[in-house]
């Protein structure tokens, strides 16, 4: 099922359900679909505490960049505050010259989590949905950290909409366009870190909260973003997650 935040034809902030083309009011407890309604607008489908992202966990993107297979995963945190859904505009920062792309796979937890077992992860996850964790990639070099480079405001778009039922995270074809021109094509099973043991070792570290996001790491074929383009992030199961840079 794909279940989503938007703003209806009078203004109000719901949780959706999305069927075909159709949407539905939806409520997260217990989790029922209600009447038919009209969105004019969908947010991003999940306010996060914290967004714990992951670096070089594609076998296709460490091969690229010539580096090798890291030992354990590398963690770095975007902030809330850069969060936007689809269609909302990415703002290009006076203080970068070099903007890229990074199309992911994001985990939304689903309830509360601490010390997980891999075995256990699944019963903390509510879903799957497109991530594009957008990058100051000079400042990145510059800074030698990634704080300023990962948390501008506008540098976490994802949605549409959070996917329940997805079978297998790991078997899922991930792409990227800019302007139409694929730029990023892959698949999570190309993926380092499998997602289970992703939210264990996270869970082992940090309490990861209800609706806190999880974006998995970026294949192959990353690059620079340029004022006016339109960049998509296509999963399959999914959908797409589209934005303009402004």
């Amino acid at each position: 099922m794909k279940i989503g935040r938007g703003i209806t034809e009078t203004n109000a902030t719901v949780w959706f359900a999305r069927e075909g083309e159709n949407f539905f009011l939806y409520e997260p407890a217990p989790a029922t679909i209600g009447d038919p309604i009209t969105i004019k607008r969908i947010l991003a489908p999940s306010l996060p505490t914290k967004i714990v992202a992951l670096g070089l966990n594609y076998h296709d993107h460490a091969a690229e960049l010539g580096l090798e297979i890291p030992r354990e995963p590398l963690l770095f945190l975007k902030p809330p505050s850069s969060v936007i859904g689809p269609y909302d505009e990415i703002i290009y920062p006076a203080q970068s010259s070099q903007v890229d792309y990074e199309a992911e796979l994001a985990v939304v937890v689903g309830k509360r989590c601490s010390k997980v077992r891999p075995v256990q992860a699944q019963d903390y996850i509510l879903g799957y949905t497109c991530f594009n964790d957008v990058t100051a990639r000079d400042l990145q070099y510059k800074d030698w950290q990634w704080t300023r480079a990962k948390s501008f405001d506008t540098f976490a778009p994802f949605g549409p909409w959070i996917e329940t039922a997805i079978e297998d995270p790991h078997k899922l074809a991930i792409s990227l366009s800019v302007n139409g021109v694929i730029k990023q094509s892959s698949n999570t099973s190309n993926l380092i870190f499998n997602i289970y043991d992703l939210i264990s070792y996270i869970s082992n570290i940090m309490t990861l909260e209800k609706g806190d996001v999880i974006a998995t790491g970026t294949p192959a074929g990353i690059g620079p973003l340029q004022r006016g383009d339109t960049v998509r992030v296509t999963i399959g199961g999914i959908g797409v997650l589209e934005n303009r840079v402004g």
